[in-house]
């Protein structure tokens, strides 16, 4: 009897640490940002929206440029010529700052929509590596180590770079 109650308490303690082990979710980390600035995918988008900033700011300067030559022309003859004249400037000036605003939003929104349009198709390569890598290692869950307070697990960082091809 004695025997038959040693072995049900071993029996429960041993099923008892076997489900606590599978409970217990397998967890890894990656770092993302440190995986995709080192992406060849995601430099070239980078360098395509730094010229299309680049671009953007040169035709702003040229419309700003304009803007402060006409303003300086016409406040320095606004004494010589009439009244009807300096409105139709006025409005002119009114006109530009408009035209300039609206370029400055649309470029921003533009270049955006481009980030957007550059980075999404990158972003789900790297989340379809992750997935792949992480099932394959038998992991439940991969979290992105920017923002963990304690990253002590296994890094799969460089079995995603493996994955992506660099």
């Amino acid at each position: 009897m004695k025997q038959l109650k040693t072995l049900l308490i071993a029996a429960v303690l041993v099923l008892g640490v076997s489900l606590n082990a599978n409970a217990q979710a397998k967890s890894a980390h990656i770092d993302v940002a440190e995986l995709m600035t080192k992406m060849p995918a995601y430099i070239d988008a980078q360098k395509q929206l730094e010229k299309l900033g680049q671009q953007y700011d040169n035709d702003f300067k040229v419309m700003v440029d304009e803007y402060q030559a006409r303003l300086k022309k016409y406040e320095q003859e606004a004494e010589t010529v009439s009244a009807k004249i300096n409105e139709e400037r006025a409005k002119e000036v009114q006109d530009l700052e408009k035209r300039i605003r609206e370029f400055r939003e649309t470029a921003q929104k533009e270049l955006s929509t481009k980030e957007g349009d550059l980075m999404k198709p990158i972003e789900e390569k790297v989340k379809a590596a992750i997935q792949k890598v992480g099932k394959a290692k038998g992991f439940q869950y991969v979290f992105n180590s920017a923002g963990l307070l304690l990253a002590d697990g296994p890094d799969l960082t460089p079995d995603v770079k493996k994955e992506l091809g660099f």
